[in-house]
């Protein structure tokens, strides 16, 4: 996935044109964007489209962002969504493996009674509070629901107590430079994509776009958006270049011709084996997205 669209859990509208949007995947929200006493109706309406929209032959992957497992409404979330069969479940202020465990669980429980397969997955945004920070060593092997990862700079804000997340320059501060770094190596260590947050000014194009190439460059796969004008910037931006493709693959065709070689040159620069893994990954990422 590279763009994931969240979309009102509230908004049969909104929803309705997200499909239009060209995103891999909708984030059907029931959490931030939906207030207390709209909850039950949002559930109601967001199962409604995710059976609609599993009917479609073409659509893009359904994720339903639930409540956080503190706030006693998780329960309701998936006994409402889950006979609509969503593709993957996020969990917001997710703060360790111990907390996707807990809801593979329950996912489980309702697969089960609703005759799904086991098959739905869990994204965890999992830097929202202070807690998750230290938390993010845990998430490798704690289930094998477990498909991506991404993190958080509002909420986790809000814990810290900050005036604000990023400087006069629009880059962040400190504190959420570390947390994105921290959810990368998480991502790697769990053997899972990383996805990078959204980008709330979404009137400023410019900035949005110098992001969203810090987070290729550094390793993420995707990114969140609000606003469906952010999505073909991102499907754009974390789709291999043919440059980056051709690339790819003469190292690849190097190495296949010398086999056994563990350093070899192409273009005045020496490669090794994490170049050849490195143009691997980017290859089989091209072949997925033109599937």
């Amino acid at each position: 996935m590279r763009s994931l669209l969240f979309v009102p859990g509230d908004s049969p509208r909104k929803q309705q044109k997200a499909l239009e949007s060209g995103a891999d995947a909708l984030i059907l929200d029931l959490e931030d964007s939906v207030a207390l006493d709209a909850k039950p109706e949002a559930r109601e309406i967001t199962r409604a489209f995710l059976e609609e929209a599993r009917a479609r032959p073409r659509r893009p992957r359904l994720i339903v962002r639930i409540n956080a497992l503190t706030t006693g409404l998780i329960e309701a979330d998936l006994d409402a969504i889950m006979p609509g069969a969503p593709d993957a479940i996020m969990l917001p202020k997710a703060e360790g493996g111990i907390d996707v465990s807990h809801l593979a669980a329950k996912i489980a429980v309702r697969e089960a009674e609703c005759d799904l397969p086991d098959g739905t997955t869990i994204i965890p945004i999992a830097t929202e509070t202070g807690k998750g920070i230290f938390g993010l060593g845990t998430y490798a092997g704690a289930t094998h629901r477990l498909s991506a990862l991404t993190w958080g700079a509002e909420d986790l804000s809000t814990d810290l107590g900050a005036e604000t997340n990023r400087l006069e320059t629009g880059a962040y501060t400190d504190p959420y430079r570390l947390a994105r770094s921290l959810a990368l190596f998480a991502a790697a260590a769990a053997q899972v994509d990383a996805i990078d947050t959204v980008f709330t000014a979404f009137r400023d194009a410019e900035g949005f776009r110098a992001e969203c190439l810090a987070a290729r460059r550094d390793g993420f796969a995707g990114k969140m958006a609000i606003h469906p004008d952010q999505v073909a910037p991102i499907n754009e931006i974390f789709s291999p270049s043919p440059q980056a493709l051709a690339r790819a693959e003469a190292i690849i065709a190097l190495f296949d011709a010398n086999p056994g070689v563990g350093v070899i040159g192409l273009d005045g620069e020496m490669l090794d084996r994490p170049h050849l893994i490195r143009a691997l990954r980017l290859k089989a990422r091209a072949v997925k997205l033109a599937e």
